[in-house]
């Protein structure tokens, strides 16, 4: 199948799984791993290494027309779990049919910055909020494509749990 992605259609913040906060538009974070430089004997030069399964801070921001329940709720000091579902679209060129594919981003998330935005007359007021991800787990159609758990030592990628050697030597 040669599916062409297109757009993201729409998308929706819901929190615990079920309520809907809203509308949001969303910075997704980005998966950078923590890494180390090699250099010395035995290498020609300098290698970043990646270290298995662990990732560096990641952070996600949701975007509001302006100050809304929602915003001010997301600033509570505690774990917020939120679902990012979003309706994409495919082009198949062999049947010529366009498509809609479900994605969900499940997030459990701690609040770190609340922007409160700008009061403007007929404008949107910019409001934000930003957070650090702790557990993100991506879901394309209804196949799991990804899901780090930072607390839980879960780093599956593609199918393979990355961490489950680690856990092993660790005696998890």
């Amino acid at each position: 199948m040669n599916e062409i992605p297109e757009k993201l259609i729409n998308l929706r913040v819901y929190q615990d799984g079920n309520d809907l906060l809203g509308v949001a538009d969303a910075d997704l974070p980005d998966l950078e791993y923590m890494s180390e430089t090699v250099k010395g004997a035995g290498v020609a030069g300098e290698v970043e290494s990646p270290t298995i399964g662990h990732f560096q801070k990641m952070t996600l921001k949701l975007s509001w027309r302006t100050v809304t329940k929602p915003l001010i709720f997301l600033a509570k000091p505690k774990i917020h779990a939120l679902d990012l579902r979003g309706a994409i679209q495919v082009c198949d060129p062999a049947n010529g049919e366009l498509k809609v594919k479900a994605l969900r981003v499940a997030v459990r998330t701690l609040p770190k910055k609340t922007g409160l935005g700008k009061m403007e007359m007929g404008g949107a007021g910019d409001a934000s909020n930003e957070f650090e991800v702790i557990y993100i787990k991506i879901d394309l159609d209804g196949e799991t494509l990804a899901e780090i758990d930072k607390y839980n030592y879960i780093c599956i990628i593609d199918g393979t749990d990355y961490l489950a050697e680690v856990k092993k030597a660790l005696g998890l």
